[in-house]
């Protein structure tokens, strides 16, 4: 990030929180329109993660000519990348054949209960409405899932499917084959700077200010998708809504989810909308080497803290689970799981957990008491935790809270394994307002036209508190509809 950019993020950062609440918006100067624009384009998408990607590909198969998408970093990929990767749908195939019942309203009222009904209706609707045609989508594209569904932590209900490929890997191969297939260029090392629109906060957007390698440059475009992701990364944007996140780490990639995109559209007039609710996950302590991941199957996991006893149901929402996990001893918890538990993750975590054994950050025995004082906790105690919960397990009637289908597993099977769970920002639910064609929303409540957005970088959907597996469904859900939509008003305004 350039100097000028990280001054400008900082001073437009107070803004932000007031946009936030709509009441006003940072007070950018204004970037008149060049008399000569460097580059012209149908439609510009801004960020290379899902999001961007999936907009990419549907403006093109929309019949959108020239589509230019820039990407911040030197390769494509964004956060996405390195993502779990869970897809939450209702899929009457999959979910069948895992004997699960379920149903779009069920998926509905999950969603918009566990963001405590602060998330727009009509997008949430459209999220779960359109999340398996999305995933067909996909599948169209190359994308492959596992048979079976599962619960991930989090997610409230097993409808969360597992690609084949570590990760957003197959996400990220699949769109930018069908990106180089469709002929969208991709521009890397190329970051956002400025929006410009007609008038100061006015009119219809016009194009973009870039840094390309230190040189900058004009971009104009009939019809501009965001879709930089969130601010997650950022501590001193995570500071100005909850001092709590300042000093922890986070599961984002560092160089990704910093906020330029959200403080850019904030100052050129877009409407920001919960920007208090951040979200975290179990991950390193600060100064840690490693993040272990044995959390995402809730049923096969067990959350302790220091004095080795469980604190909390482990298939709680997710703001729960950070509250409680910041409320413990040294804010500290450890995920602890069995051999088969372990197992159930895919290589990339296996693979991280043994290296974590070598650091000292994770740890594996064959016996409880061998396990708790490897971890430096009381093994008698330790012990009794494990057996106490197994032994829940044979009844499902679990004092914590955790529902019968989740305490289903009990940890049996040597060696047994567990790594930290201490607090990193994970996810922020706050962004930029939209509407159901994704179009950007101002202050005043109207479209910004020509403007578009999707994924993290929007705010709105998910409330208070994402599902866990609801993120990988919306940016491919909205990124989808915005390239379809920002492809028509091109058409439309050419």
């Amino acid at each position: 990030m350039t100097q000028q950019i990280q001054r400008r993020s900082f001073l437009a950062a107070g803004a932000a929180v007031v946009g936030a609440f709509g009441v006003g918006t940072a007070q950018a100067s204004f970037v008149k329109a060049p008399q000569k624009w460097d580059v012209s384009t149908d439609i510009l998408v801004i960020g290379s993660g899902g999001a961007g990607l999936a907009a990419a590909v549907s403006a093109k198969e929309a019949g959108a000519k020239n589509v230019l998408l820039i990407e911040k970093l030197s390769f494509v990929g964004g956060n996405t990348m390195i993502a779990s990767g869970f897809y939450n749908c209702v899929d009457p195939v999959r979910q069948k054949k895992s004997n699960v019942e379920d149903s779009i309203e069920k998926h509905f009222q999950q969603t918009i209960a566990g963001g405590d009904y602060r998330g727009d209706p009509v997008l949430v609707r459209q999220l779960v409405e359109q999340a398996y045609p999305t995933l067909q989508w996909l599948e169209s594209h190359g994308m492959k899932f596992k048979d079976t569904v599962f619960q991930v932590y989090g997610a409230l209900w097993p409808r969360s499917h597992t690609p084949l490929e570590a990760k957003g890997n197959g996400y990220i191969r699949v769109l930018k084959q069908a990106c180089d297939k469709l002929g969208v260029t991709i521009q890397t090392d190329t970051k956002l700077v400025q929006f410009i629109r007609e008038e100061p906060q006015g009119g219809k957007l016009l194009g973009v200010l870039v840094d390309q390698e230190g040189e900058k440059k004009y971009i104009r475009a009939k019809a501009v998708v965001l879709a930089t992701g969130g601010f997650a990364s950022n501590p001193t944007l995570r500071g100005l809504h909850d001092q709590r996140l300042v000093n922890i780490s986070t599961t984002n990639n560092p160089a990704c989810s910093t906020g330029e995109g959200l403080i850019a559209a904030n100052e050129a007039g877009a409407y920001l909308v919960g920007m208090d609710y951040i979200q975290c996950n179990p991950g390193k302590p600060v100064g840690k080497k490693y993040r272990g991941v044995l959390h995402n199957e809730v049923s096969r996991y067990i959350m302790i803290n220091k004095k080795a006893v469980r604190f909390i149901n482990e298939d709680a929402r997710r703001d729960v689970i950070r509250d409680a996990i910041l409320a413990q001893p040294d804010r500290l918890a450890f995920s602890v799981v069995d051999d088969d538990g372990l197992h159930t993750q895919d290589h990339i975590v296996i693979e991280t957990i043994e290296k974590m054994l070598k650091e000292g950050e994770a740890w594996k025995a064959n016996s409880f008491e061998e396990l708790g004082q490897k971890m430096g906790l009381d093994p008698k105690v330790f012990k009794k935790t494990v057996e106490e919960y197994n032994a829940i397990t044979k009844t499902g009637k679990d004092p914590m809270g955790k529902a019968p289908r989740n305490a289903s597993h009990a940890i049996i099977k040597p060696p047994f394994w567990a790594c930290y769970s201490a607090i990193s920002a994970h996810h922020t639910m706050g962004g930029v307002r939209i509407n159901k064609d994704t179009q950007v929303i101002d202050l005043n409540g109207k479209v910004i036209p020509a403007f578009y957005a999707a994924g993290e970088v929007t705010g709105g959907i998910h409330g208070t508190n994402r599902l866990g597996g609801n993120a990988i469904a919306d940016i491919f859900v909205h990124g989808r509809i915005a390239g379809a939509r920002a492809a028509a008003y091109a058409a439309k305004n050419a």
